[in-house]
């Protein structure tokens, strides 16, 4: 019998943004930080380090997944878990150092800030202190948040989606679209959490998890390519009808269900392969 890995060193990635069909479902913005924090704390009573991609709003979901993981050391007898926050090459440059020197001393309790240089290769805090704030152009945007997104990608073994807006936001693609592609593209583990809607949703969609409505479907770059790809892509331990039961749950816990049991039966398998091991 294959013996379970040892989990540790596991860590799943958060991927979450607004969703513009949350007061539609009947959801706030509050409903849908709660459910970050419901998710947040099932990973890391599974063992595993959290890794979200870029917010510096100072009530936005980083500061959020930091105080969930503070508290939890806190209370727990086990081994210390982490969050390390990454911020895209322009979205560091566009701020002053001084906001970035609070944001990592903030951070330093529980977890790090990584700074992503234009190379996809984390900067450090003294090289990035040299540096003048500056205004990227577009271009450096969907340069730079691309690179951070595949640095995520090999750094992490999982990735879940939550919500996810489809406009206002910078980039190639909407920001859950670009992650997800990503993912596929490296063959990594996904969950397609369909609770609040958005972007997450309209993958499913497109996977053909989720009924389609054609004459209501939103259009963004990029959704065309999700056409070539299936549920069994997702490779995240569930049989096509679970898949079919996480993108449309109505309930948080119903989801979470799910989730951890795709994420025992990987263990079970020993195939929560470390991602990246896929891209060339």
């Amino acid at each position: 019998m294959t013996q379970p890995r040892d989990v540790t060193s596991e860590v799943a990635a958060i991927s979450v943004s607004d969703s513009p069909d949350m007061a539609i479902l009947g959801f706030s913005e509050c409903h849908l930080k709660n459910a970050i924090a419901d998710l947040a704390l099932f990973m890391l009573a599974e063992g595993m380090n959290l890794v979200y991609g870029g917010d510096l709003r100072e009530h936005g979901f980083t500061r959020l997944l930091y105080e969930l993981t503070l508290r939890y050391n806190r209370n727990s007898s086990s081994e210390r878990k982490r969050i390390v926050n990454y911020l895209a090459w322009p979205m560091h440059m566009s701020v002053d150092y001084k906001i970035l020197e609070r944001m990592a001393e903030d951070l330093s309790k529980s977890g790090r800030l990584a700074l992503i240089g234009t190379d996809g290769h984390e900067m450090s805090m003294r090289d990035r202190a040299k540096l003048a704030k500056i205004d990227p152009t577009d271009d450096q945007w969907s340069e730079g948040l691309t690179a951070m997104r595949r640095t995520i990608c090999r750094e992490t073994n999982l990735r879940m989606f939550l919500g996810g807006r489809v406009a206002g936001y910078r980039g190639r693609m909407p920001d859950i679209a670009e992650e997800a592609l990503i993912s596929f593209e490296s063959r990594q583990t996904l969950f397609l959490i369909g609770c609040f809607g958005g972007c997450t949703r309209d993958i499913a969609e497109a996977l053909g998890l989720v009924e389609s409505k054609v004459d209501s479907q939103r259009v963004w770059p990029g959704r065309s390519q999700f056409e070539k790809y299936s549920s069994k892509d997702l490779q995240n331990g569930l049989t096509d009808e679970e898949n079919r039961f996480l993108a449309q749950a109505q309930y948080m816990d119903q989801a979470l269900v799910m989730v951890l049991r795709g994420i025992y039966r990987l263990r079970k398998s020993g195939q929560m392969m470390h991602t990246g091991a896929g891209e060339n």
